[in-house]
């Protein structure tokens, strides 16, 4: 018994202790332990210390390994509810999010407000503040680490996810109206855990609870604050022109900046959200197209060889990426899915509030977002970093598309695209927030949901000096678990759409509108 103990505290201590000092605190803080009379000397000093050496980096490298052993298991349900639940609705639909592009364009424009309607905001500020939070860096760095793990053939299983996507957010936009609830302080709400408890019944309650956990996880700006500060590192390079100090020390002030300027808007609330998003995203979108038409049109001659290369690497089953051609279609589903979260049940949060009483106009308002932020801005992205050959570098995403605009700007690329950076981070960072508080407020109530901005600005600070890995893995398989609860709702609840739909466009078409 007494060797039994003895083994058990020696055991206890080289197994969870990182250096020889900690081992020797925790065997004199239990009397018992102390007492009794070890035959192998109290030393750990035999094996080599990097071994027991645990720093911060350490957890991440552990929390990182646990993340990618899940990944796999949220393929094929991924896959399965996003491509093939998205056909089945583009043909349920018989491809009215298509047929009314025309139409959404002039209900976002204002033509058809109601400002009697119920809501918070309008249509338009609903969809600023989606776009603004899907519209980031996952269109700038995302697309250079897909084409980078998968080539240049993977842009093109983007395109298909986004125009299957852009009928998925038709319905879970119309859902969002069609479906909504109140908080605990009678708030108005929208979003999946309402048209979930909602639309089908008490039952289907605990898929709501597991979508909110999942959101907890999946709403941190932690890819966001990663890549930011990357730019930053790599653009400015602080620790050299400006003074000097190890990297860690300038991506901990870097991560403590971010934290600070995002608790001053996020802590005001959605309409202060709403108005800052609607106010920057325009403009960001507008600069960065401007930029990358330049550089298109100044290397013209590159582009239809770049988009050649798209469609012929799209059916290459020779192809590199892990779990060939398969691997191929699965990164170029995540990425899509990262970048215009078409069926996380992410935007339906906002559309939720929007001051609209009609569920197919605001779908129609929904369905937008992955036309403007995958079909527009991740097409043009990708062709500027084809055509430089930067995605055949190593480095991380957002290093990948710096090398690009500054290899096809005459050098001066990637202090712009530094520029275009800070607009997109600070406002997908403003809006992220907001879905979180929503999730964690339909787990508790609205008072502690508040709370979770607390945890939101930590983590931002924790994403500045976390590896690409880390942050990419916890978003992929945040995300990929969302998904599952959300399009089951979505295409369970489908009918409920199409009635809705059918009697919106019957009514305009008596209008002659």
């Amino acid at each position: 018994m007494l060797s039994w103990c003895r083994c058990l505290a020696l055991s206890a201590v080289e197994g969870y202790c990182s250096t020889p000092r900690y081992g020797r605190q925790i065997y004199n803080a239990f009397p018992v332990i102390s007492k009794l009379k070890f035959n192998i000397p109290f030393s750990l000093t035999s094996i080599p210390s990097k071994i027991h050496k645990f720093d911060v980096f350490t957890l991440m490298d552990a929390i990182n390994d646990f993340i990618s052993s899940l990944l796999p298991y949220t393929e094929w349900p991924m896959f399965i509810l996003l491509i093939g639940g998205g056909l089945f609705l583009a043909f349920y639909s018989r491809f009215a999010p298509f047929r009314y592009f025309g139409h959404a364009i002039a209900v976002v424009s204002g033509k058809y407000d109601d400002k009697n309607a119920k809501g918070d905001v309008s249509s338009f500020q609903a969809l600023s503040a989606a776009v603004a939070a899907t519209v980031g860096l996952g269109n700038i760095s995302g697309v250079a680490i897909a084409i980078h793990d998968g080539g240049p053939g993977v842009v093109f299983w983007i395109w298909m996810t986004a125009l299957l996507g852009m009928g998925i957010k038709f319905y879970s936009g119309s859902l969002a109206i069609m479906y909504r609830g109140t908080d605990s302080e009678g708030h108005m709400q929208g979003g999946p855990m309402f048209y979930i408890t909602q639309g089908m019944g008490k039952w289907a309650k605990p898929m709501a609870i597991f979508f909110s956990i999942c959101g907890l996880f999946g709403f941190l700006g932690v890819f966001t604050a990663n890549q930011f500060t990357e730019a930053f590192m790599g653009v400015v390079q602080p620790h050299e022109t400006l003074f000097a100090t190890s990297e860690y020390n300038w991506k901990l002030g870097i991560g403590f900046f971010l934290a600070i300027v995002t608790s001053i808007v996020i802590f005001g609330g959605l309409t202060k959200i709403a108005k800052v998003a609607s106010a920057i995203v325009p403009f960001m979108v507008g600069v960065y197209l401007l930029a990358v038409i330049f550089v298109m049109a100044s290397h013209a001659d590159e582009v239809f060889p770049a988009l050649k290369m798209i469609l012929v690497e799209a059916w290459n089953f020779d192809t590199a990426v892990t779990g060939g051609f398969w691997g191929l279609v699965i990164v170029g589903v995540r990425r899509a899915m990262f970048s215009n979260e078409a069926g996380l049940g992410r935007a339906p949060m906002y559309h939720g509030l929007s001051r609209n009483d009609e569920p197919a106009k605001e779908g129609l308002v929904a369905m937008l977002g992955p036309f403007i932020d995958t079909i527009l801005v991740c097409t043009f992205t990708a062709v500027v970093i084809i055509l430089s050959g930067a995605y055949l570098e190593e480095g991380s995403g957002i290093v990948m598309t710096m090398s690009a605009f500054e290899t096809t700007l005459y050098g001066m690329g990637d202090v712009l695209l530094m520029v275009i950076v800070a607009a997109f981070a600070l406002s997908t960072l403003f809006t992220y927030s907001y879905y979180g508080v929503k999730s964690l407020s339909f787990l508790t109530n609205a008072k502690i949901g508040k709370w979770y901005n607390v945890f939101f600005v930590v983590m931002i600070v924790f994403a500045a000096i976390a590896s690409l890995k880390l942050v990419k893995n916890l978003i992929d398989l945040s995300y990929a678990l969302m998904v599952i609860p959300n399009m089951i709702a979505v295409l369970y609840l489908s009918p409920k759409v199409n009635a809705a739909s059918k009697q919106y466009f019957e009514k305009r078409k008596k209008r002659g509108a």
